[in-house]
């Protein structure tokens, strides 16, 4: 019997051989033989993965497919972990020096899960997920159009986009396209996490203006914002997705003197 997609698990199956072989090949790295599959699901991705690594380790949720799973490739150092990726302790697995991380993630789930490959201590090479196109496009959005998950990502990794995926080359069709992201992550944040704390609470209305944002937030008097502000030359009309992390780290700063 073929295994059905669960809709509360937002399971929409990629089978296109050609788009699942880029996606592997995007996750490649010189030097990496081991991968961290998210949401095998029927094990497409995986299959596709085999190609360029030599380990695929997959965390599947589902239980009637995480059981199915190894069935489709004896003889291939395949692990499966039957669990939920954000109840994995990563730091615990017996990962090598160098691994990557790759998948198709549900919308739901996608920010904490690039949140926890971002924070954990053995950190992938690489992170290559199929998401959401819009989710993907705010990820690597610009100055202008920041958001708090725009600032947290580019703040621990390097972010590109990979591939545009149509909707008709999944099955069941989602509403939305889908997109590859790519993330590589820092040694280090770039800045502070006051400097993402303060973010946080910059963006509590994020379409007003960010002193009056500040002021509501830190309960400071309007004029000493405004002040810094005007020392650090920035626009006194200025929206929360104005500042870069750069920004946000040196009115920290002055904030906190």
């Amino acid at each position: 019997m073929a295994l059905q997609n669960k809709k509360s698990l937002g399971q929409n199956w990629l089978k296109n051989r050609d788009i699942l072989l880029d996606i592997a090949d995007t996750a490649s790295a010189e030097g990496v033989e081991t991968v961290v599959e998210i949401g095998p699901g029927l094990g497409t991705l995986t299959s596709a993965l085999f190609k360029f690594f030599d380990k695929v380790i997959s965390i599947e949720f589902d239980d009637k497919l995480a059981a199915n799973l190894p069935k489709s490739f004896p003889g291939k150092n395949l692990q499966v972990i039957h669990d939920d990726v954000l109840k994995v302790d990563i730091d615990a697995l017996d990962l090598p020096e160098k691994y990557v991380v790759a998948g198709n993630i549900p919308y739901y789930i996608t920010s904490p899960i690039i949140e926890k490959f971002l924070s954990v201590e053995h950190k992938p090479k690489k992170i290559v997920f199929l998401i959401q196109k819009e989710v993907a496009e705010r990820i690597v959005a610009e100055q202008g159009n920041h958001t708090i998950l725009s600032l947290t990502a580019q703040n621990k990794a390097k972010v590109s986009l990979g591939a545009l995926v149509k909707r008709e080359f999944f099955t069941p069709p989602p509403k939305v396209d889908s997109q590859v992201i790519i993330l590589e992550p820092y040694e280090k944040p770039q800045v502070s996490d006051k400097a993402i704390a303060l973010a946080k609470l910059g963006f509590s209305s994020p379409r007003k203006k960010l002193i009056g944002n500040l002021v509501a937030a830190l309960r400071m008097p309007k004029e000493e914002i405004e002040q810094l502000f005007e020392k650090m030359s920035l626009n006194p009309d200025a929206r929360p997705s104005d500042l870069d992390l750069f920004d946000w780290e040196k009115l920290a700063e002055a904030i906190a003197k």
